[in-house]
């Protein structure tokens, strides 16, 4: 038995088709109570980190369905934003409406938390329709201001902190995205359901 256990924790990383089947994934490694320290989806890989027993591991991940359903079944977040972004009147010629319809569409999707990344609060948030994809910036701003809302690809995303970026951005809000204080420093993360309110 000793034989097959590693001597030191390995970082193990999972590859899959798309962000829901990671989410889905993720979610399904955390309630098998599996041996690792961390668990954390990112667009098409799932990281398992501390991995003891490679052995262990490989046979709980043999009981992942492939096809099980995206968990995104998390608490509702509701983010009010003032929707005068920079890039609204681009978005609106982008979808072929006009900015208010731009703000009403884009309050009645409820998209999902997929992963965090990029800046300590920051999340890549599903659910743009594919004909709703929006190109990213020919060349990033040297400052988007914190609490921006924005989409880039098939992504939406809200700044949590001031610093460069090249998404396209709809508005602002003041809702704190990451503070260290909370039990969970994160207010969104993987498998919470959001929907922005104008405001």
């Amino acid at each position: 038995m000793l034989a097959q256990l590693n001597l030191h924790p390995v970082v193990v990383a999972l590859e899959v088709d798309d962000a829901a089947a990671a989410r889905s994934l993720a979610a399904w490694v955390a309630a098998q109570r599996m041996d690792v320290t961390e668990v954390v989806p990112a667009a098409r890989t799932v990281l398992l980190d501390g991995v003891i027993d490679i052995g262990a591991a490989r046979e709980t991940l043999s009981g992942w369905d492939v096809d099980r359903p995206d968990p995104g079944v998390g608490d509702l977040v509701e983010i009010p934003v003032r929707y005068d972004g920079p890039d609204l009147a681009f978005v609106a010629e982008h979808w072929a409406m006009s900015e208010d319809d731009v703000v009403a569409t884009h309050g009645e999707i409820e998209f999902v938390a997929s992963f965090c990344g990029f800046a300590p609060g920051f999340s890549y948030l599903a659910g743009l329709p594919d004909e709703r994809t929006v190109p990213r910036l020919d060349s990033p701003r040297a400052r988007v201001p914190v609490g921006s809302v924005a989409l880039a690809g098939s992504w939406c995303g809200v700044y949590p902190t001031e610093s460069p970026g090249g998404w396209r951005i709809l508005g602002r809000t003041d809702v704190v995205l990451w503070n260290a204080d909370r039990p969970e420093p994160a207010l969104l993360p993987p498998g919470t359901r959001v929907r922005f309110v104008a405001r």
